[in-house]
């Protein structure tokens, strides 16, 4: 009888962690898809605002039309993007371009006084800085994650429950480079 009540203990003890290694993984797994929404949320946002800065641009650089495509093609490479690496990719490329637009705004006193353009620039600069704060959370949740499913014994419930690491997101390789001042 002593037996039976060990072996059921024990039985007992293998169910709560395999519950509770479940339950880890799938409320990490919805940590790094929330933080993947959060990403595309400011994206989509950025992308948003475009249209009003191109408006508010459009009357003072008449003759700059090749950047003001480049940034409207950006946009709908960004809206188009179904996965994350893609639009990750696209918001890269329109934050390129929308440096762009801000670097020719040095060229026109007026634009860069106007009070849309400036609030727009305003409102840009505070997304990016919320793209780059989700995308290391992403990347601190997907720590998380593959430390879980790395380390002993979470190592062996992943294995049993097929999970895989996920991937971090990454800069572009064009952003590793070290920008050259030269202050000739």
């Amino acid at each position: 009888m002593s037996a039976l009540w060990t072996l059921l203990i024990i039985l007992i003890v293998l169910v709560i962690i395999f519950i509770y290694y479940y339950n880890k993984f799938v409320g990490l797994g919805n940590r790094i898809d929330n933080s993947l929404a959060q990403i595309d949320v400011q994206l989509k946002k950025r992308a948003d605002l475009v249209p009003n800065l191109i408006n508010s641009v459009k009357g003072y650089m008449k003759h700059e039309k090749s950047i003001i495509t480049e940034v409207t093609n950006a946009r709908k490479a960004l809206l188009a993007a179904k996965d994350i690496a893609k639009k990750v990719k696209a918001g890269d490329q329109l934050q390129s371009a929308l440096k762009s637009i801000f670097a020719l705004a040095e060229n026109y006193p007026n634009l860069k006084a106007n009070e849309n353009f400036l609030q727009l620039q305003q409102e840009l600069s505070a997304i990016e800085d919320k793209v780059a704060y989700s995308r290391q959370f992403y990347n601190d949740n997907i720590l998380d994650f593959d430390n879980s499913i790395k380390m002993f014994p979470g190592k062996i419930f992943a294995s049993i429950f097929s999970i895989r690491q996920r991937p971090y997101l990454k800069i572009a390789e064009s952003e590793r480079s070290v920008p050259k001042v030269n202050f000739e």
